[in-house]
């Protein structure tokens, strides 16, 4: 379990988990308040493009630690 391979996938899945649930929020177009502040949908797009980066990123670095 200490496998740095298995925290890599675990993190790709997870920021991969994260963009899916943007891109959600994108097409169903639902409102997201914290506070008394509206998230614009703006921020789903900058997340998802970062959240989905990372993905491929961790999803990369998990292929070469392996070799």
């Amino acid at each position: 379990m200490n496998s740095p391979v298995t925290g890599l996938r675990f993190a790709g899945t997870l920021f991969a988990l994260i963009a899916l649930i943007h891109v959600w929020r994108l097409v169903q177009g639902f409102d997201v308040i914290i506070g008394n502040q509206h998230i614009p949908p703006s921020a789903s797009i900058v997340g998802a493009i970062f959240a989905g980066a990372l993905s491929l990123w961790m999803w990369k670095l998990s292929s070469n630690a392996r070799q």
